[in-house]
């Protein structure tokens, strides 16, 4: 009976021990993650120790005052919205973060923005400001200011506008967007739907996020909720320092779902000033366009990896032209940085200062080449545009060019084979080639005739891709690399 009883008792105590276990170590766990998040943040950022997660109502209380409202009346000439991120743009599903407006003659919108200096200077989004006719900021006090717009930068969706106000204003801190890091604490303040100095926070999702906005995309991904209202606004660390500015969001209906984009404030720093005093941004230029490397167009020019951007067209007589760069060519490095992506080519040479000589390194047959180039001024006209990637893989129908057909395309000579239609699922339909492209190159070599077209293409052998320069229909000269379907 006492064996039956002790043995009753030691599974009691045991059990006893074992749940107090967990319950010591759960909260042990809380203790410590409460500890390590009052740890790794700034004091701005204040911790309950029984909550593993911070509170930022400090840090709202203190950086919100440099958070304005901006309404804006314009002439609604286009909708911007509906134009870069609508239902049947290019980029489907994107969408800016200022509430949609009826087409008319004249309308009210509403955004957000944040004030950088104590005498009234202030960052938006330039589809915040674009065709204002007025706008009015109002601070987070109620105090009301007319203000005026001293530069615009489309390309980068960027404005600075002035508002003259009080003797000092509270003003935000830029931070350094270069020092976040995926999964690190972000928070966003602005208007969404007119509710003034709305604070919501999140994570960085992803950094150098391309969505289609512009030659320069480089966007901080987050999932703090943005909705319409908050562009132009503000993106805060941890510390209360502004590390990008609230510009797009990714959305099937128009509200949030957390995906949301930002400008990086690295990036707004180096611009500002020119804005400031010159209302417009001056840019360097190549003259050349490109397009990532695929696969199978880094076997086709004998690259290693599929990093660079490969030179699909040169500008005659323009700085890369001059220089000695020539289509087909991989720059691998500019300037003494390296180009792991065709992306990150255009805002390096776009901040290079005009008359400046840089080194270029490129891979041409195989072979490296550093060749030097004096940039020259960007002007929209000569704006060189990124391609659009190859994919890969033959499903041609072609025809021999009339006289009249070249000169509508801008063509010379007799170059070019006119693509009539492109079977579906074929390798070149893989290979985005399109009825109305112009085949100007095969593997290289100039082709003027069907009959040429299919010359250069049964000399391809094995699963060597079939390289092709094509003129396509709006202007743009681009290679594609085509492989055989297998299986």
């Amino acid at each position: 009976m006492k064996s039956k009883r002790a043995t009753f008792m030691t599974a009691v105590l045991a059990v006893a021990l074992i749940s107090g276990g967990f319950a010591v170590g759960w909260e042990t766990q809380r203790s410590v993650a409460a500890e390590e998040a009052r740890g790794n943040h700034s004091p701005a950022i204040s911790g309950n120790r029984n909550a593993a997660l911070p509170s930022f109502a400090d840090l709202a209380a203190r950086v919100s005052p440099a958070v304005v409202n901006i309404k804006v009346s314009s002439i609604a000439k286009t909708d911007f919205p509906d134009q870069l991120f609508g239902e049947n743009s290019p980029f489907p599903g994107f969408r800016v973060p200022i509430p949609e407006q009826p087409h008319q003659y004249r309308r009210q919108g509403s955004g957000s923005g944040f004030i950088i200096r104590k005498d009234g200077l202030i960052l938006t989004n330039n589809h915040v400001v674009e065709n204002a006719q007025e706008i009015t900021v109002t601070l987070s006090d109620k105090q009301q200011y007319k203000a005026k717009i001293l530069g615009r930068d489309p390309k980068t969706d960027l404005a600075v506008i002035k508002i003259d106000g009080k003797a000092s204003l509270p003003a935000a801190t830029l931070g350094n967007s270069d020092a976040l890091r995926v999964g690190d604490w972000v928070m966003a303040i602005g208007n969404p739907f007119g509710l003034t100095n709305t604070v919501t926070t999140g994570v960085v999702s992803a950094k150098g996020r391309m969505i289609g906005a512009g030659p320069y995309d480089d966007f901080i991904q987050t999932d703090a909720s943005i909705n319409p209202g908050n562009s132009g606004g503000p993106l805060f660390n941890i510390a209360g320092e502004v590390v990008g500015i609230n510009t797009a969001i990714f959305s099937q209906s128009g509200g949030n779902i957390g995906i949301g984009f930002a400008i990086p404030v690295n990036l707004v720093k180096n611009l500002v000033p020119e804005l400031e005093t010159k209302g417009t941004v001056t840019r360097g230029w190549l003259g050349v366009s490109v397009q990532p490397v695929t696969p199978d167009l880094a076997r086709s020019f004998g690259v290693d990896k599929e990093q660079g951007a490969l030179v699909g067209d040169v500008v005659a007589q323009g700085p890369a032209d001059k220089a000695g760069i020539k289509r087909g060519d991989v720059i691998v490095g500019y300037d003494g940085k390296k180009i792991e992506e065709s992306s990150s080519l255009p805002a390096l040479v776009a901040s290079t200062p005009v008359g400046k000589t840089v080194p270029v390194e490129i891979m041409r047959d195989g072979k490296m080449k550093t060749v030097s180039v004096a940039i020259s001024k960007l002007n929209d006209q000569t704006a060189a545009v990124d391609l659009k990637q190859e994919k890969a893989e033959w499903g041609l129908a072609m025809q021999n060019m009339r006289p009249e057909e070249r000169t509508r395309m801008g063509l010379t000579g007799n170059e070019g084979v006119l693509v009539t239609a492109v079977m579906p699922g074929s390798p070149a339909a893989n290979a985005n080639v399109q009825a109305g492209d112009v085949i100007l190159q095969v593997n290289q070599v100039p082709v003027s005739t069907v009959q040429g077209v299919r010359n250069e293409a049964a000399k391809a052998k094995g699963d060597k891709p079939l390289l092709l320069l094509l003129r396509r229909a709006d202007g743009i000269t681009s290679f594609a690399a085509l492989s055989r379907n297998v299986g």
